[in-house]
């Protein structure tokens, strides 16, 4: 299906769907952050995954587990893809992404920058998702073709635009680091590499947020290798949709790739890949 055969309704019906549910899955999240910290602590309902310092919450759990009820109570037949192993295969032709809490070690630390991302696609293509920062209630969303915008907890509403930098050295770029040390240690070395070519870098821990920054103009760019598809699909439409260019692997392929993300100001997407093709970057990382 191409994309001016999507039904603008349907799509803004999928985004406003996903707007909802992250809304009431950051409100489950703060409450039951608040319960654990007053009775045992976090520590007691971590557990890790890939590697000792990659951690998953009993919340994370719980999130996913009330977003795919909320999908399957309200959207029965649309497809499930979930971080924490949630997989319902689609009957609708729509499938949702989900990433119940993305920045789990944000999450832990009390650190602000920690969120539930939820992305719809129809076929393979992304249409649709929105962003929530749990903690600071700022929620980001996008429908294919409508534009972003970012609605804060006061209730103010904006659309968000793309900053229009050209040059890379003038550029903020955000970046982040798996947990394998392997890949670790040659996503330093390209760091290194990048630093003195842009104007600096920052590292905040959650790739849904770090795609919605670029796509709100608080950074220029970002890139990272290896992050799975709920990691960057709702992000990556409310990028698109802000003006930026967005080169990712497709939602077939995880992290274990190590393919790199990329996304920037339109503007500066020519010569941003032209730096990162410089140092080697768009070589999949595999460590």
């Amino acid at each position: 299906m191409s994309n001016c055969e999507y039904d603008p309704n349907y799509l803004a019906q999928l985004r406003d769907f996903a707007r909802d549910t992250v809304r009431a899955a950051a409100v489950r999240i703060r409450a039951q952050r608040a319960e654990i910290i007053g009775s045992d602590g976090l520590a007691a309902h971590t557990q890790t995954k890939s590697s000792a310092v990659d951690p998953v919450t009993e919340v994370d759990q719980s999130t996913e587990r009330f977003i795919a009820e909320s999908i399957q109570s309200q959207r029965p037949g649309d497809g499930i893809f979930g971080e924490e192993g949630a997989f319902v295969a689609s009957e609708t032709g729509v499938t949702w992404i989900v990433d119940p809490i993305d920045g789990t070690v944000n999450f832990l630390y009390g650190i602000e920058e920690f969120a539930v991302s939820m992305g719809a696609a129809i076929d393979g293509e992304i249409v649709a998702g929105a962003v929530i920062n749990v903690a600071r209630e700022t929620l980001y969303s996008a429908a294919l073709g409508q534009g972003a915008t970012v609605e804060f907890a006061d209730g103010q509403v904006r659309e968000l635009a793309c900053r229009t930098e050209t040059d890379p050295s003038l550029a903020l770029v955000a970046t982040g680091f798996g947990y394998a040390a392997g890949r670790r240690q040659a996503q330093a070395q390209l760091l290194t590499s990048m630093l003195p070519s842009v104007r600096g870098i920052r590292r905040m821990g959650a790739a849904a947020l770090d795609l919605c920054r670029v796509a709100e103009g608080s950074i220029d760019a970002y890139y990272e290798h290896g992050i799975n598809p709920w990691d960057f699909a709702a992000g990556a439409i409310v990028a698109a949709e802000a003006g930026a260019v967005v080169r990712h692997p497709g939602l077939q392929k995880l992290s274990t790739e190590g393919e790199i993300t990329w996304v920037c100001g339109g503007k500066l997407a020519p010569s941003f890949q032209q730096l990162l093709a410089s140092k080697g970057a768009l070589t999949p990382l595999r460590g």
